[in-house]
């Protein structure tokens, strides 16, 4: 094969809506079956080519992205297209939680059976597969020489969401009104990096953009949608032209949601509903329009382009002596209570409920419920069991240099924290931290979390432990910095 010493670029976008709207929607406790479509979902791939180095980038509309699943498509990609390598193939997620399961299961399938006229997630992921396919082969053989230009955006956006108590605890979109409430436990990110991409003639053909909050302003709803990340999309086709593709990231955002809970809901929508997508769709539109004016007499058609795909491998969080024999406890005392499936069903009975109290924002779902202690109390049960023949948590990190940006991906939730480590100790100008990227790891908190407790900072919540995610930011930071 020929050695291209330009780069070349491809961009690819296919719609991965379900063609039956009847289907499971991943993100909760609880089953969700869609009543309709509020906005379509995507797939958008950005493909880049120079001398000896690929990448394919492949962002999708989904929840999670299971291990299994990137490697399928690897798989699919690399017979199609035998000159690209599997491991330059990577896949991540804007986190709506209103699309389908990615996995064949479902949620809690023993209780909640599939309706018989509803999507099977099998033939969902099957059909998924497909469309990837399909927006990676239009990137790859659509791929012509362009160039690039870095810019940086504000959107106020993304805010911390758990509430911390003068008892030592945190809960998630804990109530902030409570006279014993301190404080939200993290800080926020309200910078936008964005790369634009240009073809020969410096028109702009697309741009990657990457926000510290997931698209979630409907995930209690029971549509499906691409939510703001996918509205912003389309205002940015409206802007640029119909041919302009936006890839959408991301960044180290576990402990971030797109709502202020300090100015509890009086100064804006509560962004738990359809009202409130196009108002962070406008936010983030803009800040990629307005920075757009940053690329002029900047664009690079001859940028350094380098990729490294590193096999990382993490300590998994372990759960102590203690910890197991009070979970035991804990476990036999909440059985003795009630039985995990009448918990379940009256989970799932105060959850409805909630949900047709007017004007109530969510969550509907109680992390405190006595279903989910159960659930959090067998999850500490099932890690010391485990943990010793499981040690270990590994997963592909990609490490890009694009001109003088820097990207790395990451399969958890990652707190914010961890983002801020590498991005001030980048040597890059700028630093793109992709979460959810290349696997599904769950959250991955600070020691502040694990410390407070509550959703997300929890052993059930994920695979490695606030010590791992420093022993991560170290790979990230080097990773990155041998590439400049």
């Amino acid at each position: 094969m020929p050695m291209n010493s330009k780069l070349r670029i491809g961009w690819g976008e296919a719609d991965i809506t379900p063609d039956n709207a009847k289907v499971e929607l991943a993100g909760q406790y609880y089953q969700r079956l869609a009543t309709g479509i509020h906005s379509r979902i995507k797939t958008v791939v950005l493909a880049l080519e120079k001398n000896d180095q690929q990448a394919i980038l492949i962002s999708l509309d989904v929840v999670s992205i299971p291990a299994t699943l990137q490697e399928d498509v690897r798989a699919a990609v690399h017979r199609k297209f035998p000159e690209l390598a599997p491991d330059r193939i990577f896949l991540n997620t804007i986190h709506t939680h209103n699309a389908p399961y990615t996995r064949p299961g479902g949620l809690f399938r023993d209780w909640l059976p599939l309706a018989p006229d509803a999507l099977d997630p099998a033939d969902y992921v099957a059909f998924l597969q497909r469309q990837i396919l399909a927006a990676v082969s239009q990137a790859w053989t659509g791929r012509q020489p362009g160039g690039i230009a870095p810019a940086f955006g504000a959107a106020r956006i993304g805010h911390c969401r758990r509430a911390v108590y003068v008892d030592g605890t945190a809960e998630m979109y804990g109530d902030t009104t409570r006279p014993d409430f301190v404080g939200m436990e993290a800080g926020e990110d309200s910078g936008v990096e964005i790369l634009f991409t240009f073809d020969a003639n410096g028109k702009p053909t697309g741009a990657m953009v990457n926000t510290a909050c997931p698209s979630q302003v409907m995930e209690a709803t029971y549509e499906i949608s691409s939510d703001f990340m996918g509205a912003a999309r389309e205002r940015l086709k409206s802007h640029f032209g119909q041919n302009f593709h936006t890839l959408c990231q991301v960044s180290a955002a576990g402990c971030q949601s797109p709502r202020d809970l300090t100015r509890n809901y009086h100064t804006e929508p509560d962004f738990w509903h359809a009202d409130g997508v196009p108002v962070h769709a406008e936010r983030l539109a803009n800040a990629v329009t307005t920075a757009f004016s940053q690329t002029d007499g900047r664009i690079d058609f001859d940028p350094v382009f380098l990729h490294e795909c590193h096999r990382v491998t993490l300590p998994r969080r372990r759960a102590s002596y203690q910890a197991y024999v009070q979970a035991k406890d804990n476990l036999a005392q909440l059985i003795a209570v009630m039985p995990e499936k009448e918990a379940f069903e009256d989970f799932c009975r105060e959850t409805h409920a909630n949900e047709k109290i007017p004007s109530r924002p969510g969550p509907y779902d109680s992390k405190l419920h006595h279903f989910v202690l159960i659930q959090n109390n067998k999850a500490v049960i099932r890690r010391f069991e485990t943990q010793d023949a499981e040690p270990t948590f590994a997963f592909d990190m990609q490490a890009l240099r694009i001109g003088e940006i820097a990207l790395v991906n990451n399969p958890f939730e990652l707190y914010l924290m961890f983002g801020q480590i590498i991005k001030a100790r980048s040597r890059a100008k700028q630093t793109f931290v992709v979460q959810l990227s290349g696997g599904s790891g769950g959250y991955l908190p600070s020691p502040e979390a694990e410390r407070l407790g509550g959703y997300g900072g929890l052993i059930i919540n994920g695979n490695v432990g606030s010590d791992g995610g420093f022993q991560f930011a170290d790979l990230a930071v080097n990773a990155i910095n041998e590439l400049f």
